[in-house]
């Protein structure tokens, strides 16, 4: 492999994001360079970010020289940005990274995209070299979404350029750091002699849905099940009536509430017997990951991403369709059963490892300096 030098911007540096490009530059065989600005008013982001964003561009190139490759996240115009840095990057690829996008996110009156920041999606798709998703069902999604919106232009459509773009849009998983995870000791209920811990290590956005997740705790506490849950995962509104109110009524069941820090974080996952999701929106799921790598029993919704995140002979056991009330009870009240059924799972977490993944990376990059535009990164099947 050939090093190379790799511009890499990320308008929105916390979270998932922020642990995304950390990994991927830790793990790269190439040489990237991190531009960022901070985590706050996603809006503007999007509105105003390639502007300065390309002057953290400029500064680079005029300090070091260009790049081989820029590669830039979703949350940027990258349309806009290489208009701005047009004489300083010239002819120099770009690539578009998609934690999420602005064409199919969930609506909900308070924070619903604009048509404007859901074209922003559209026109970085198509300024940019390769595009690359976080899971296939991303793809997927995208390519519903832009059909349907391209559809509804009022003239002077772009629906006959979508299929070139999505021709160059492709797969590149998002790394977890699980190696640690799965080598680290665990300390299980039965161990500390206590009731089984169901853990939420969600945000606690409405596409998560937390308020009916607690909900169904509440009932499970109601009928007499044993359980602690701990409550962790980034929040950054109020909570919600009806996650305050299952709270109370939950009680000294609740053994902690808030975000920590990445040392507690981890202990708290390693104590975790079980992790459930709701979600009703999810195009990877690191929290999954690194809590089935810890050594919890997952319980996963069978759609969006999460069929893509275990082995195939383990989807029964991990995934359902309806009724998660009654699985969760029955994965509480036999929880050496519930272990036997995911046995090997965390073993299999090591294939979303940033070890395992960067490699995947770096050949994309390294395509894209080859010249023209190389075939798009397929789907990895975890085995």
């Amino acid at each position: 492999m050939t090093r190379r030098r790799v511009l890499l911007l990320e308008p929105w540096y916390g979270g998932s994001h922020r642990a995304w490009a950390d990994g991927l530059v830790a793990a790269s065989g190439h040489d990237i360079e991190l531009c960022t600005h901070p985590a706050v008013a996603w809006r503007w982001r999007l509105r105003g970010g390639a502007v300065t964003m390309a002057e953290l561009v400029e500064a680079s190139v005029a300090a070091r020289g260009r790049p081989d490759v820029v590669i830039a996240s979703g949350m940027l115009d990258l349309a806009r940005l290489a208009g701005l840095t047009r004489r300083s990057l010239t002819d120099v690829p770009l690539a578009l990274y998609l934690h999420e996008n602005q064409l199919a996110f969930p609506a909900q009156a308070a924070n619903a995209p604009t048509d404007d920041q859901a074209f922003t999606t559209w026109t970085s798709m198509a300024a940019a070299d390769a595009v690359w998703c976080n899971s296939a069902h991303h793809r997927a999604v995208i390519a519903t979404a832009l059909d349907d919106r391209l559809q509804r232009v009022p003239d002077l459509a772009h629906d006959h350029l979508a299929a070139g773009v999505l021709a160059r849009t492709g797969v590149l998983a998002v790394g977890v750091d699980t190696a640690d995870l799965v080598a680290a000791p665990r300390s299980t209920s039965a161990d500390r002699g206590a009731a089984p811990l169901v853990v939420w290590n969600q945000r606690w956005d409405h596409d998560k849905d937390p308020g009916r997740f607690l909900g169904i705790l509440v009932r499970l506490a109601e009928a007499g099940v044993a359980f602690d849950v701990a409550l962790a995962g980034e929040n950054r509104r109020t909570d919600p009536r009806e996650v305050t109110e299952a709270i109370e009524r939950l009680g000294r069941r609740v053994v902690h509430v808030g975000h920590l820090d990445r040392a507690g974080y981890v202990e708290l996952l390693l104590a975790a017997d079980v992790v459930a999701s709701v979600a009703r929106h999810e195009f990877f799921g690191i929290a999954a990951v690194e809590a089935m790598a810890a050594g919890a029993v997952p319980l996963l919704p069978a759609r969006l991403s999460y069929p893509e995140l275990i082995p195939a002979h383990l989807a029964d056991a991990v995934l359902y369709r309806s009724g998660l009330h009654d699985r969760l009870r029955t994965v509480l009240e036999d929880l050496d059963g519930a272990r036997q059924r995911v046995a090997g799972l965390r073993q299999a977490m090591l294939a979303h490892d940033w070890s395992v993944v960067a490699p995947r990376y770096d050949t994309a990059i390294e395509a894209l300096t080859a010249g023209g535009r190389p075939d798009p990164p397929r789907p990895v099947q975890i085995p």
